[in-house]
């Protein structure tokens, strides 16, 4: 059983009319020669969660921080222009507090971020630290 540290969310960095799940961002990484989707789970434009690599497997979504982690992406995050925008779902934002508090049960020291806490990227296009304050997470 790995050690999970962190659960860090990401975002698949795609305009609000594209709703992908797993099945195309597999294939994204697929394609770029890693052996499986990078994430262990994306929640889609309506919410629903969708199982991605398993938690039990190494993640390929935060150079530097995979070993311990949890990847958690959620679906969009850029306008029609390409500019980085949370522009999540209501149903994605509670998807995506479920999905936290559950893994905050699973992994009880784990602490939450975003990927751009760890990189020069915009994602997840949205301060985490202050939505976990403003969700009492």
């Amino acid at each position: 059983m790995r050690t999970i540290n962190k659960i860090i969310l990401h975002c698949s960095a795609t305009p609000p009319d594209m709703d992908i799940g797993v099945n195309e961002i597999r294939k994204w990484h697929l394609e770029r020669g890693w052996d499986d989707i990078g994430y262990h789970e994306v929640i889609r434009r309506d919410g629903t969660p969708e199982q991605g690599r398993d938690t039990r497997r190494v993640g390929a979504h935060c150079i530097g921080h995979n070993k311990d982690s949890i990847g958690i992406c959620l679906v969009g995050g850029l306008d029609i222009e390409a500019n980085p925008v949370p522009n999540y779902t209501e149903y994605q934002w509670r998807s995506l507090r479920r999905s936290v508090m559950f893994n905050k049960v699973l992994y009880p020291r784990a602490t939450v971020h975003g990927h751009n806490e760890f990189s020069h990227k915009s994602c997840p296009c949205f301060d985490v630290q202050d939505w976990i304050r403003s969700e009492n997470l």
